[in-house]
């Protein structure tokens, strides 16, 4: 008996904690924040579901605020998908000294035509931003515009990154540069409790204030 009343005790306690306690409290605290219980979803005017905040989506035309690099693949920057919304998650797991990283592959098949195994280095892909963004070849660009993120589906983009696409997205969009860069500012979230992470602009969130602003 002295063993079996507490085996006993701890499997009801257990039974009640872990089958009860916890997966009611943990749906209490989801009714009480809906949005992000139900993924943070973004909807249109129209009230159609468009994406999630955590889920970044493959903008490229020069009028819209790019995200960051993506090690996604085929799949396309965490193309966002309803029914498989992580399908595109993937990070490149390549270390900070990994030539493959630094300078790419870039390969050709015996008919002439890319190998699949290509993959754009930091150098291509601050070769690519700098040219998009109109700036000089030698030109600073922020680490998150030429480094993938681990998950492949980060959302947010610095500050800085954005202030220099800032340029491009004003002279597309033919709409003040003073307006585009106040927009980045009220979408800029700030250091979680002033301290943990650094500050980030979601791109969604701003692209789509960027769509509202023009109307």
């Amino acid at each position: 008996m002295k063993q079996l009343r507490p085996a006993i005790l701890l499997t009801l306690f257990f039974t009640v904690f872990t089958g009860l306690i916890f997966p009611y409290t943990l749906y209490a605290i989801g009714k009480v924040m809906p949005h992000q219980a139900n993924g943070s979803l973004v909807t249109n005017a129209k009230g159609e579901t468009i994406g999630s905040e955590l889920i970044a989506q493959p903008f490229s035309k020069p009028e819209y605020f790019h995200p960051r690099p993506s090690g996604t693949g085929d799949l396309g920057y965490g193309t966002f998908d309803k029914d498989h919304p992580f399908a595109g998650s993937s990070g490149t797991n390549l270390g900070p000294t990994s030539d493959k990283l630094i300078n790419g592959i870039h390969k050709k098949t015996a008919d002439g035509k890319d190998d699949p195994s290509n993959f754009d280095g930091i150098k291509d892909l601050a070769v690519a931003y700098r040219k998009e963004n109109n700036l000089a070849v030698d030109a600073l660009v922020p680490a998150d515009a030429v480094t993938r993120s681990a998950s492949g589906i980060d959302p947010a983009i610095s500050p800085e990154n954005a202030k220099i696409q800032a340029v491009r997205v004003a002279a597309a969009q033919h709409m003040p540069l003073d307006k585009v860069k106040k927009l980045i500012e009220e979408n800029t979230e700030n250091r979680f409790l002033g301290v943990f992470g650094d500050p980030a602009v979601n791109v969604l969130k701003l692209n789509l204030a960027l769509d509202a602003a023009k109307k």
